[in-house]
């Protein structure tokens, strides 16, 4: 590795507990993260991995107020969640802990303190938003008003989620409290800051001068955020839930989650293990925060700075953030439901975690925003797992199976295609290393795979199954180095499917093997027996996949549905007037398209009181066939008018629902035909 470190701490950003991960989350960091932490356990490293879930702030105290329960119980319930579904999904963290735990308002807590005796933060009094009903100061988030960029009507006080932009609650148009839905008034309150411009220096000097290394992203956030100059930004806020501000006269205050979230990872760590402080404090530890685009500022801006303040503390040697995932090409949203959860995954894909994660990473938005759709995860799945890597495991036991009884053959031999081959395999590993060890997953994972590309590769060219008829002691060679290079991929996949390593380990009946073993071709001896050969990854149907894509179908119908907004209200009229229009029950006795048009349907009408013929334009909602028999609402007083040279007499009464779609009004259940509506 490029420097030597005598241990490793890698974090990655804790998941927010007022909601479920999805596949957006995976991608940006956990994944990413448990690949690199993989591969520093596999070379023996000391490392430890820490996340928890970040279970303060405005967000949760919302839903809570929504669903009538406590804060506390949100967060209970997400916990448990994410916790049970990262476990499902392989993500080996250390430990996982939460922001509510009693060492966490400890940890916090004093950090705080320490902060506020060494002189670190400045006090302020500023006017801020109150809601006189509710009787609360009100965070960002209880606010909402116009999106002065894009129009949004309901934009929050700190971003518009129609259109992405930043905002504070004093750049809304017509504010109005999410609470009690009152005009808020501006009120003093009094705060603590962080005076970040005190760390400006310092942080031109490590990032812009040391880290140029980091991912372009990373470093051209930051410099952005050093070239607008920085301003102190609070440590506190007026809420009933968080920790509490730790100093007299600071009642009704807790600290800003922003400040409490990250002091999480030195609590966890300090929950973890008693050694805590040579992970934090020695300059021989090397610091990687794992995090997604939208908290790039707070993980290299504000929390380094917190840590020089506090002044005993390291600070990350890196920081790797990926760009945005998107889903089936609409932006992932939480408050939309539109994303793919973890726990309904596991629940819905079994035996598939290795699959998701493969294609997490194949498809990771590591320099640009990427697109997940389910096609191009079945596509994954059958064209490269299933036809590259599970089938060459495959046909290497299967082969050994069928011709040794399962006991390896000791190689003859080699001939210079077999020299050749080893060599080439022999030089992945060092692009492999170079690749995790600089974040570039996608590559390693590339690099990973080849093993089996060029293992498929030798077994084609060598075609056992044809020599075993000629030449039955050079078979013995093939499957020898194919079954070498089989113990290889085992280790080349850990990091990225510990699932499909283990299962092969199992099927070689071997023991796990370390990473210094990787580009070994001795690693199973002559005489060992394999286990009994499996299908390493199975095909996916295409009604698996339809099922999921009707499932996303369905949220983005109620989506379309949440948002339409009713028409206004038309002129007022009399009674009178209503009194003049007969409507009446009638029952569609026949149905035919009208010739030459796209959008006429001919259709007979009994309307109780006569037949009588009615000219609709909803052939582009349903088949004639459809509609004969059914019972409609029908205006049978409107002025007949002629519709390509066909009379029609009446109209039937319509609803357009959020898709633009028709549907009938109809009765509940059956009604005399000619019976009045009124």
């Amino acid at each position: 590795m490029a420097k030597n470190f005598k241990r490793y701490l890698v974090t990655s950003a804790l998941p927010y507990a007022n909601g479920p991960v999805h596949i957006g989350h995976l991608a940006g960091v956990y994944v990413p993260s448990d690949i690199y932490t993989r591969y520093l356990r596999l070379r023996g490293c000391d490392v430890l991995s820490i996340c928890g879930s970040d279970e303060h702030g405005v967000p949760i105290t919302i839903k809570a107020k929504r669903e009538g329960i406590t804060p506390q119980q949100v967060v209970d319930r997400y916990h448990a969640i994410i916790k049970k579904s990262f476990e499902g999904l392989g993500i080996a963290f250390d430990i996982y802990s939460r922001t509510s735990s009693d060492e966490h308002t400890r940890t916090a807590s004093a950090f705080f303190r320490k902060l506020y005796d060494d002189g670190k933060f400045v006090e302020q009094t500023s006017e801020q938003y109150y809601d006189e009903e509710a009787k609360m100061f009100l965070a960002d988030r209880y606010i909402m008003g116009t999106c002065p960029k894009c129009g949004n009507e309901r934009a929050y006080g700190d971003q518009c989620e129609a259109c992405g932009s930043t905002l504070s609650p004093d750049e809304l148009i017509e504010p109005h409290s999410t609470l009690s839905g009152s005009v808020p008034v501006k009120k003093q309150t009094t705060h603590w800051y962080l005076p970040l411009n005190d760390y400006e220096q310092m942080l031109r000097e490590w990032i812009l001068e040391g880290h140029k290394e980091w991912k372009s992203n990373v470093y051209g956030q930051c410099k952005s955020w050093l070239d607008g100059g920085l301003q102190p930004r609070a440590v506190s806020r007026d809420l009933d839930w968080g920790i509490p501000v730790p100093v007299e006269g600071a009642e009704g205050k807790v600290l800003y989650v922003w400040f409490d979230a990250p002091i999480g990872y030195i609590s966890a760590t300090k929950e973890l293990t008693p050694d805590w402080e040579k992970y934090w404090k020695d300059e021989e530890t090397k610091l990687v925060h794992f995090i997604g685009k939208d908290n790039i500022v707070f993980h290299c801006i504000v929390f380094p700075s917190m840590l020089r303040a506090h002044g005993d503390y390291i600070l990350p040697e890196n920081v790797p953030s990926n760009e945005f995932l998107n889903l089936e090409g609409d932006k992932i949203s939480t408050s939309r439901n539109w994303a793919v959860w973890l726990h309904e995954y596991l629940e819905e894909m079994p035996g598939k975690e290795d699959v998701l994660r493969y294609v997490l990473c194949a498809n990771a938005p590591e320099t640009k925003d990427n697109d997940f759709t389910w096609k191009d995860y079945q596509a994954r799945n059958n064209n490269e797992l299933v036809a590259v890597l599970g089938n060459f495991v495959n046909r290497a036991l299967v082969l050994t199976k069928k011709y040794y009884d399962g006991v390896v053959p000791a190689a003859g031999e080699l001939t210079e295609y077999d020299r050749a081959t080893i060599e080439e395999l022999s030089q992945i590993k060092q692009s492999l290393e170079s690749n995790i060890e600089n974040y570039r997953f996608r590559e390693a994972l590339k690099d990973a795979m080849n093993y089996a590309r060029i293992g498929n590769k030798y077994l084609a060219d060598s075609e056992p199954w044809k020599v075993i008829k000629t030449d039955a002691e050079r078979v013995k060679t093939i499957l020898n180095v194919a079954l070498q290079i089989t113990a290889n991929i085992a280790i080349a996949i850990e990091p990225f499917m510990p699932f499909s390593a283990a299962k092969i380990l199992r099927m070689l009946a071997v023991e796990h093997f370390g990473w210094e073993r990787l580009g070994d071709m001795s690693l199973i001896e002559a005489g060992h027996t394999i286990g009994e050969p499996e299908l390493l990854f199975e095909k996916i149907e295409d009604e698996v996949i339809q099922r999921q894509i009707d499932k996303l179908a369905a949220i983005k119908e109620a989506n379309l549905a949440a948002e339409v907004k009713a028409e206004p209200q038309k002129d007022e009229c009399t009674f009178d007037d209503f009194q003049k229009m007969d409507i009446r029950v009638s029952t569609i006795v026949a149905a035919e398209k009208v010739a030459k048009t796209k959008k006429l349907l001919k259709l007979t009408i009994d309307t109780g009181i006569d037949t009588r013929t009615i000219v609709s334009g909803i052939a582009e909602h349903f088949t004639p066939e459809e509609l004969v028999g059914k019972q409609v609402l029908v205006l049978v007083n409107l002025a007949p008018r002629e519709l390509k040279g066909i009379l029609s007499q009446g109209m039937i009464l319509m609803a357009e629902d959020a898709t633009g779609k028709l549907r009938l009004v109809q009765p509940s259940e059956p009604v005399k035909a000619g019976s009045m509506v009124g």
